[in-house]
C-alpha cells in the first residue's frame, strides 16, 4: 500500500472511495458537509434516520450514489476535538472498513479532524494516519497456505494548501519509518520458536546492516561471553541447545559521535521457565518472550529509515530458557559479570538475568542513556494490563521523557517507584542477591534487581509483558510492535533537540 499527501478537491473523487469524518448529534466535518451537498443531502437523511449514529469508530459505507461512488462514513464521538487514542481508533475502523468493503484506491479526510495536542496541527494527524493504516491492514500469514490479500493499493491524505502539504511531508515520512519499525517488529515477535532462534535474531540484525550502512554489528558468542564472565547469561543457556547470541549494534548518524543512547533487549526466544517449568496454560504465547530483542531490531531499522542524526547502541540479549540435564537450577549460584553474585529461586526469572550481564556490558560505551525493553513480569500485567507499560528509572528527567513520547505516541507508560524500600525483598542468605522478590510487588523487584547493575549511568526499564503481545480470550495471539512509536518518538524528540 501506497501512502501520499494532496491538496485534492472532493468533487473529482468519482474513482477514489472517500472517508468523512461525522460526529454524534448529526454534526459533520467541512469535508462532510461538502459531501452531503453533492448527494442532494444524502448523509443528512442518514443521520435523521439514526441508521449511523456517529460514535467513536462507527462506520457506514455507501455505495452507488450518483457524485461519488463510493463513501465511508466514519463516526468521530461527541467532541470536536479527540485524543490522539481516539482519533486512531477512529482511523484504524476507517481501514478495516476498507478492507472489508475491498477498496483498492481510497482519500481520506480525517485530516479535517482537530485532534488534543495545541500547536501539533495538521502533522500530529498525519504522522498518525500514517502509522494506524499499516497496522490496521497488518496480516501474519507466513505459514498460512491460504492468504488474504490487501486490497488497498494507494491511501491519499487530504491537505488543504501548499502550507500544510511542506508541514505534513516530514510527518508522513516519520509515521511511515516507525509504521515499517512496527511491522518488522511484529514479524519477528510472530515468528515461532523454531524458526526465530538466538542465531535467527543475529541473522536478522546482518541483514539490517547490509540494508542500512549506517549500522555496523558485532556478535558475541558463548566463549566471548565466557571470557567476560556472564555467567549470569549462560547459567539461563546452559539448558538450551541453542546457541546464546550477545548482538551488538551500533548507529552512527552523527559525526561528532556523542555518548550513544543504548537500548537493550529481552531476546528469550523460547522461555519454558526452566526447572521451574511454566504451567501449560501459561506456556503458550511464551515465542513472544523475545518482543524486546524485536522492538530495538524494529527501532534500529526505524532510525537508520530516517537517518536520525543520533549515536545508537542496539544489544539484544538472546537465549532459549530451557529444562534439561545442563540446564541451571533453583538454589543454584551464578556470577555475573560486574562480579556480584545471584541465588535462583526461580529458574523463570530468567529474563534479569541474561539483561543484568547485558546492562553491565553497556557501561564499555560510556552511554549518555541506557534503556532496557523486556517482557519481564507477569505482575506488570496483573498492575497494568495490557494498556500501559510500565516504566521505572533511576534518573527522573529520562522517566519524564520517556512518558512525554509515550503521550505524544499513544503508546502509552506509567512509571512506577523504584524506591530502596523494595530492595529488601531481593535479599538472599546466601549470596549478594536473590532473582526474585516474592510474591509481593513482582514487577518493582525485577527492575530493583536490574537496578543492581545500573549504578554507572542513567537508566530506565520498560517492562512490556503485557503491551508487546496480546493474548485474546478466544486463543488468538498477535504482537503489537509496541513501544516501538514510543522509542521512536523519544529518539526523534532528542534529534530535535540537537
Amino acid at each position: 500500500m501506497k501512502i501520499h499527501l494532496q491538496i485534492t478537491d472532493i468533487k473529482k473523487q468519482q474513482k477514489s472511495c472517500v472517508i468523512v469524518g461525522v460526529f454524534e448529534q448529526a454534526k459533520l466535518t467541512p469535508h462532510a458537509k461538502a459531501l452531503d451537498q453533492l448527494t442532494d443531502g444524502a448523509l443528512t437523511k442518514i443521520l435523521k434516520a439514526k441508521i449511523f449514529q456517529g460514535k467513536i469508530g462507527e462506520t457506514f459505507p455507501l455505495c452507488q450514489l450518483p457524485a461519488i461512488e463510493n463513501i465511508l462514513l466514519v463516526g468521530c464521538g461527541s467532541d470536536t476535538k479527540v485524543s490522539t487514542l481516539n482519533f486512531r481508533k477512529i482511523a484504524n475502523s476507517s481501514m478495516k472498513a476498507l478492507q472489508s468493503m475491498k477498496i483498492s484506491h481510497a482519500t481520506s479526510y480525517l485530516t479535517d479532524l482537530s485532534v488534543e495536542r495545541p500547536g501539533e496541527g495538521i502533522t500530529h494527524i498525519i504522522k498518525h494516519l500514517a502509522e494506524v493504516a499499516d497496522d490496521a491492514l497488518y496480516q501474519f500469514d507466513e505459514f498460512k497456505t491460504q492468504k488474504e490479500p490487501i486490497a488497498l493499493q494507494t491511501l491519499c491524505l487530504h491537505v488543504n494548501n501548499a502550507s500544510q502539504l511542506k508541514q505534513a511531508q516530514l510527518a508522513l515520512k516519520q509515521g511511515m519509518a516507525i509504521a515499517e519499525g512496527v511491522r518488522y517488529t511484529k514479524d519477528l515477535a510472530n515468528q515461532p520458536s523454531n524458526v526465530c532462534t538466538p542465531t535467527y535474531l543475529a541473522q536478522q540484525a546482518k541483514e539490517l546492516t547490509k540494508a542500512y550502512p549506517s549500522i555496523s554489528l558485532k556478535i558475541l558468542e558463548e566463549a566471548d561471553m565466557k571470557k567476560l564472565g556472564m555467567g549470569a547469561f549462560l547459567g539461563v543457556a546452559k539448558g538450551s541447545a541453542e546457541d546464546a547470541k550477545l548482538v551488538c549494534m551500533e548507529y552512527q548518524g552523527s559525526r561528532k559521535k556523542p555518548a550513544p543512547i543504548v537500548l537493550v533487549g529481552k531476546g528469550i526466544t523460547f522461555d519454558t521457565g526452566g526447572i521451574s517449568l511454566k504451567p501449560q496454560d501459561n506456556i503458550v504465547g511464551m515465542k513472544y518472550d523475545m518482543c524486546g530483542a524485536a522492538t530495538v531490531l524494529g527501532t534500529m531499522k526505524a532510525i537508520a529509515e530516517l537517518k536520525l542524526p543520533l549515536h545508537v547502541v542496539g544489544l539484544l540479549a538472546a537465549t532459549e530458557n530451557m529444562p534439561g540435564g545442563h540446564a541451571y537450577k533453583p538454589e543454584d549460584i551464578l556470577t555475573s559479570m560486574s562480579g556480584q553474585t545471584i541465588e535462583v529461586i526461580s529458574t523463570d526469572a530468567e529474563g534479569r538475568l541474561v539483561l543484568c550481564d547485558t546492562l553491565t556490558y553497556c557501561e564499555r560505551y560510556k552511554p549518555d542513556v541506557v534503556i532496557d525493553v523486556a517482557t519481564l513480569t507477569g505482575a506488570i500485567v496483573v498492575a497494568l494490563g495490557s494498556h500501559a507499560t510500565g516504566l521505572l528509572s533511576n534518573h527522573d528527567p529520562l522517566a519524564k521523557d520517556l512518558l512525554a513520547a509515550s503521550e505524544e505516541s499513544a503508546d502509552r507508560a506509567w512509571q512506577l517507584p523504584l524506591w530502596d524500600d523494595y530492595q529488601e525483598q531481593i535479599k538472599s542468605p546466601f549470596a549478594d542477591i536473590s532473582n526474585v522478590g516474592g510474591k509481593g510487588a513482582g514487577a518493582i523487584t525485577a527492575a530493583c534487581f536490574l537496578s543492581r547493575f545500573t549504578k554507572k549511568f542513567h537508566w530506565a526499564h520498560l517492562d512490556v509483558a503485557g503491551t508487546a503481545a496480546v493474548m485474546m480470550g478466544n486463543g488468538e495471539r498477535k504482537a503489537t510492535g509496541r513501544p516501538v512509536p514510543m522509542l521512536m518518538q523519544y529518539l526523534i524528540n532528542r534529534a530535535g533537540k540537537l
